[in-house]
């Protein structure tokens, strides 16, 4: 169903949305400004997304529980990517050269989609404040301004420029494995500690060892001192 959508998209192409993977659903309003605004641009939609069906989704827009995500971001016929800007959708985006449209929501998304916006490949939307024309502003900037696919390309090239091959270096290591019996010498040190060192409870137990020592000496100083203040007191009544 996804192939035949995306081949009957003709020369207008796609625009691939998945926010699915953090946001399941949307607020019935937000989920209407997105699909008003989706339904304005000639492209053909693929939105990841499990909610209500909005109100305003319009023809050239398809719902779907899960995306092929990385192979319909590799198609010909991609021409912007809406993400929340998590990391695997932002290296997926460079690999293929795809110019985004980013709605960062928590974490390190942020971060990311302002690399991007820095890098001239995305644009960046709050997801708070953001209207239907907002929207449609930034889909309409990366789909028709060449500069934002030239700048993701440029990225997709630094990107590829591996002097071996990815295939090619996984062939390598697993066969380098095997060539020398396991590779104990790239074994990891952590299979030789006793299981309360890998736990670090030795650690674990020493702090606290001196967090009670500290508590000890600190209590037995204060009701030192409290002592010493009461035989005071008691000496200058007597007098």
């Amino acid at each position: 169903e996804i192939e035949e959508f995306v081949q009957n998209s003709g020369e207008d192409g796609i625009v691939v949305f998945s926010l699915g993977s953090v946001i399941p659903t949307l607020p019935e309003e937000k989920a209407n400004l997105i699909a008003s605004a989706l339904a304005q641009i000639p492209q053909k939609v693929l939105w990841r997304y499990t909610g209500k069906k909005p109100a305003t989704l319009g023809a050239n827009t398809r719902l779907y529980h899960w995306l092929p995500q990385n192979d319909l971001l590799g198609h010909p016929k991609t021409k912007a990517f809406l993400t929340h800007g998590g990391i695997n959708g932002i290296y997926e985006a460079i690999y293929h050269g795809v110019p985004m449209v980013g709605v960062p929501i928590f974490g390190d998304q942020h971060d990311n989609i302002a690399h991007m916006k820095a890098k001239g490949a995305a644009v960046e939307l709050n997801m708070n404040t953001m209207t239907s024309a907002d929207l449609l502003s930034a889909l309409r900037t990366v789909i028709n301004d060449p500069s934002y696919k030239e700048n993701i390309m440029k990225l997709s090239r630094i990107h590829h420029d591996q002097p071996v091959k990815p295939l090619d270096r996984a062939v390598f290591w697993i066969e380098f494995v095997m060539r020398h019996k396991g590779a104990k010498h790239l074994r990891s040190a952590i299979h030789d500690l006793t299981w309360f060192q890998y736990h670090s409870l030795d650690v674990i137990g020493f702090l606290m060892a001196c967090a009670a020592s500290a508590i000890f000496l600190v209590t037995k100083c204060c009701l030192f001192f409290c002592r010493q203040c009461g035989k005071t007191e008691k000496k200058k009544k007597r007098k």
